[in-house]
């Protein structure tokens, strides 16, 4: 498909549009964090319960990565983000009206598919609507309105609680989605995608997801995608709201309070260090040595809470999510490590395995509180077991990527 680029005022339009559905995507992906409190009262939820509810977006979201990118590629950003959004929308408005756990955690897997298209499919219009230079900005500015999503999903929907209540923050978002529905339809330009034959032609040159998986650099990542990243997840939209509030002694406001500090440090953090990752990497730190070096402070942050246990708060936690930001060089390292025909399976691939690791790592963390405090010992030895669980994942996954690129370095040389 040759590219279109849209004047400057309808690129603008277009943006907005797109950051929009982007924002309402983060917002729910992080929520429970700041619900879990009301939500285990409610339904009555014991930690696993939590951690699966969590945990049903990500499965939704991860089991849409790899069609995802065949149906934008036919059928272009305005029909997919919509038509998924109306699976969100359906997904939300029956969260606010659901009455058992199955039911909410159906809803919240019904939104991870819905919201699934909302960064991806901006993605894919910005590579042919948007000039170079546009593009570099636009995808920039995307993740600075995910932090925004973040950050309204805690202090902001905490005081909302008392007058609203948490159905009715379900019920308002659900409008927010019929209307970004309504703006996407109204405003994305339409997409003419291409024929048969060179959608034939494009697959036999593309290579397949079979030439991602057997790559040796993406093999060394997988574990780290499962569990470093995905744990990492698991914690800033879940369990630090929880660890605050039954091992630190937090209230749900104060906890809230927390998570929203958390995410105004995160924004900050991450936008300095995209500025100075390229002046790093042109001192010679490759992503390689970046994770070998960087990964190390998030282990010990990580153990200095679980030793602390009532101690570490939402300093610690900040801490640990702020020396985990050498992660973030994950994903452009797989990119790169493939050529550009391959590079966009290889990242969404990337994409089910933190999405599907962040699932698993929300569950497993809830299974491991709850067979701990089943097993006789205080809520307090439970959530530093189900942490500890997850240094030990993260350790072994570390020590699996250094160990694969070594014999990488040893066959090149």
């Amino acid at each position: 498909m040759e590219n279109y680029i849209l004047p400057k005022r309808q690129a603008i339009t277009v943006f907005f549009v797109f950051a929009f559905g982007y924002f309402l995507s983060c917002l729910l992906r992080a929520i429970t964090a700041t619900l879990s409190p009301i939500l285990t009262s409610e339904f009555n939820l014991q930690a696993a319960d939590l951690g699966l509810l969590a945990g049903g977006y990500f499965l939704g979201f991860a089991c849409m990565q790899i069609p995802l990118g065949y149906l934008l590629d036919k059928f272009g950003p305005k029909k997919i983000v919509s038509s998924f959004l109306l699976i969100a929308l359906i997904g939300t408005a029956s969260f606010a009206l659901a009455q058992s756990f199955s039911g909410l955690l159906i809803s919240r897997i019904l939104i991870g598919v819905g919201v699934s298209a909302c960064l991806m499919a901006p993605l894919t219009g910005y590579r042919i609507w948007f000039a170079e230079n546009q593009q570099q900005r636009a995808n920039s500015w995307m993740l600075m309105i995910a932090s925004l999503g973040f950050l309204s999903s805690t202090l902001p929907i905490q005081l909302l609680l008392p007058s609203l209540g948490w159905r009715w923050i379900f019920g308002g978002i659900a409008i927010l989605i019929l209307v970004s529905i309504f703006l996407m339809l109204a405003f994305i330009p339409k997409w003419d995608h291409k024929s048969e034959n060179d959608l034939e032609e494009n697959f036999t040159k593309t290579g397949s997801l079979i030439d991602v998986w057997k790559n040796r650099f993406f093999i060394s990542v997988i574990p780290m995608g499962l569990f470093n990243y995905g744990g990492l997840m698991a914690i800033q939209t879940l369990w630090a709201g929880p660890w605050m509030i039954r091992v630190a002694g937090y209230t749900p406001l104060e906890s809230a309070t927390g998570l929203f500090w958390i995410n105004i440090t995160m924004l900050v953090s991450f936008f300095l260090w995209g500025y100075f990752l390229p002046r790093i990497t042109n001192l010679g730190f490759s992503a390689l040595k970046i994770l070998k070096f960087g990964l190390p402070f998030s282990f010990l942050v990580m153990l200095s809470i679980i030793i602390l246990g009532p101690k570490a708060g939402a300093f610690y936690i900040t801490l640990f999510i702020l020396s985990s930001i050498f992660l973030s060089v994950t994903q452009p390292a797989v990119g790169l490590s493939f050529p550009s025909y391959l590079a966009g399976k290889a990242l969404t691939s990337f994409n089910l395995l933190i999405f599907l690791g962040t699932f698993i790592m929300q569950w497993i963390m809830g299974l491991v509180i709850d067979f701990v405090k089943n097993s006789g010992y205080t809520e307090i030895i439970g959530f530093k077991s189900a942490f500890s669980v997850f240094l030990l994942l993260s350790l072994t996954s570390y020590i699996f990527f250094l160990v694969i690129n070594k014999k990488n370095y040893e066959t090149k040389t």
